[in-house]
């Protein structure tokens, strides 16, 4: 990617990936330090994950930071980025991947599944978002990416919680983007397919057949789709959902 996105002047850009300690997230996080950038990542539990995450970050020569956050607390997210900014500068790039995923038929759902569901997967973005384009606004500069699913696109019997977070994603990566696009802010998604991470853990042998490349994804595929959404060259691209998927929504 241009280092016209991951730098302003000499300085180098900072990226916040959420959810970050393994599977996707880390591969995120890595590519995005590759890319010339600092980067930042939030966890939930794993900070022996997360840990790793930044020995992996900080192999390319970027500024690592951890931070365990839950992306459901305002005040743990407005936190976070005080900190980001205090010890490696404004969030730049923000990558909401921070997610869950409760299964079952809908009239199984019970209110504890679909409220940890929504709160974690769509709240905790909009609460991110919200507080990355506070400092975005006055950098007059800033690329959002949310991490949604293809199960958000065309749905999938026994994940009405996940498929609906999902959707929301869209939707709020549309909005925010019509609301920012004069800012020199772009907000964006990918939808993965099926990928090997342990979230997809006993799902993937089960709805692989039905991908058209007749493979699963990997993490860094995905990954290599953000590169180009947050890069200086995806500057017109704003609004759209990129589909990781070998082809399943096609």
């Amino acid at each position: 990617m241009s280092e016209g996105g991951a730098t302003k002047g000499t300085q180098r850009r900072v990226a916040l990936v959420t959810g970050a300690s393994r599977g996707i997230g880390r591969a995120i996080a890595t590519r995005l330090a590759a890319d010339g950038f600092d980067v930042a990542v939030t966890y939930s539990s794993d900070a022996d994950g997360a840990a790793e995450t930044v020995k992996a970050v900080e192999s390319s020569g970027a500024r690592a930071l951890a931070l365990a956050a839950d992306v459901r607390e305002v005040a743990a997210v407005d936190g976070a980025f005080e900190q980001i900014a205090e010890q490696l500068g404004p969030v730049a790039v923000l990558v909401n991947n921070a997610g869950v995923r409760r299964d079952g038929l809908a009239v199984r759902l019970s209110d504890e599944q679909w409220n940890e569901t929504i709160d974690a997967n769509l709240t905790g973005a909009f609460n991110c978002s919200r507080a990355a384009l506070r400092q975005m606004m006055r950098e007059r500069w800033g690329r959002i990416v949310m991490v949604s699913s293809v199960t958000g696109l065309h749905g999938n019997p026994g994940q009405a919680a996940y498929g609906a977070s999902k959707a929301g994603l869209i939707g709020l990566a549309r909005t925010l983007a019509k609301e920012y696009a004069r800012k020199q802010i772009t907000v964006n998604c990918v939808a993965p397919g099926p990928v090997e991470t342990a979230m997809t853990e006993g799902l993937i042998e089960k709805i692989v057949a039905d991908v058209p490349s007749g493979r699963a994804g990997t993490p860094e595929e995905v990954a290599a789709a953000v590169s180009f959404l947050v890069s200086e060259e995806a500057g017109y691209v704003t609004g759209v959902v990129l589909p990781v998927d070998g082809g399943m929504t096609a």
